[in-house]
């Protein structure tokens, strides 16, 4: 299965290099020289890194195939990906891939409070995309303390969510204090 893990951006300098949306949390581990990356859409690659180096907190990757502004310009937007087998073969075990969480149900003790619908990956710590059994999106920090248990098998989350995180900024709670605005002769800022 293909993992993508970035997403080309803009032209950096005028020998080909491109600044890169980092998908992965093991860049140094993905980007090595001399790694094949296939790309989507396909006739843009595959691509080879040539050279990978931060600049500020902005990676940027050369590619072998791409030597000028020009081509790396035409690579904008391009999504780049690894072969997960592979990438399991080279892991230490830590960690879960977003299509393995999206349709896991996220439970609090023996209730299903929703469905895992998508992974956010942050610098400071991940988050889970909850859908709600209204359907509503709930934002769930991926910390041990909040997440004690993944089982893919089994096909659940477990969540020690604190109180109120299930409520917090839903949309009724804005209508409610909008009314009481209103009810208050406010004109319900």
């Amino acid at each position: 299965m293909q993992l993508q893990v970035a997403r080309i951006g803009k032209p950096h300098g005028i020998r080909g290099e491109v600044t890169v949306q980092v998908l992965t949390d093991a860049p140094e581990d993905r980007f090595v020289p001399g790694a094949v990356l296939t790309v989507e859409p396909a006739a843009k690659g595959p691509l080879t890194v040539l050279s990978a180096r931060w600049n500020k907190d902005i990676l940027l990757l050369g590619f072998d195939e791409v030597v000028d502004r020009n081509g790396a310009e035409e690579l904008r937007g391009v999504k780049l990906f690894i072969d997960t087998e592979e990438a399991d073969a080279e892991d230490d075990g830590e960690g879960w891939y977003e299509h393995e969480l999206v349709g896991l149900k996220a439970k609090v003790g023996n209730d299903v409070v929703g469905t895992v619908s998508a992974l956010r990956t942050l610098t400071v710590q991940d988050l889970l995309i909850v859908e709600d059994t209204a359907g509503r999106e709930v934002l769930v920090p991926f910390v041990e303390a909040i997440v004690p248990e993944v089982n893919i098998e089994d096909g659940y989350v477990l969540l020690t969510p604190p109180a109120g995180l299930f409520e917090l900024n839903l949309p009724e709670d804005k209508d409610k204090d909008k009314n009481k605005d209103m009810d208050k002769g406010g004109a319900g800022r």
